[in-house]
């Protein structure tokens, strides 16, 4: 898989250039796969369809967004961030905003829910069939405020 070198932000004041390329909010790059579904009697299926970003593999981002730990623990590596809080998928709400996985690069200390932080790593499309999770971002890394 190909990795390009893309900057992304997160921020609400939307579109930033990096060496002339327009970047895009990852939020809404996120918001532009479109998922489908097929089940037949024999077969299951998830077809992803990934905007240009994307298709090709890998791109390096920066994304903001509200934290919480997967797993429990005194140290965390594994994390979902949300982009907004309002009504969060974590309180069995569907009405929110994106949610994406994340694998942080170094275990850091346990922190509290909702905390909002900005990370950089890797975004890479998920193109398991059967699985609806479409983005995943590797060896994230927090960037100081």
């Amino acid at each position: 898989m190909s990795t390009k070198h893309v900057l992304l932000s997160a921020t609400a004041l939307g579109v930033l250039a990096q060496s002339g390329h327009a970047g895009t909010d990852t939020w809404s790059l996120l918001k532009q796969i479109d998922i489908s579904e097929t089940v037949t009697d024999t077969t299951y299926e998830v077809k992803k369809t990934f905007p240009t970003e994307l298709r090709d593999g890998a791109i390096e981002v920066e994304i903001t967004g509200y934290a919480v730990p997967r797993i429990p623990g005194d140290t965390v590596q594994d994390i979902i961030l949300v982009s907004d809080m309002g009504l969060c998928p974590f309180c069995g709400s569907l009405d929110h905003g994106g949610n994406l996985q994340v694998l942080l690069e170094t275990d850091i200390p346990s922190f509290e829910d909702g905390q909002r932080m900005t990370l950089r790593g890797t975004l890479e499309p998920v193109t398991d069939p059967e699985t609806w999770q479409a983005a995943i971002l590797k060896n994230a890394r927090i960037v100081p405020n």
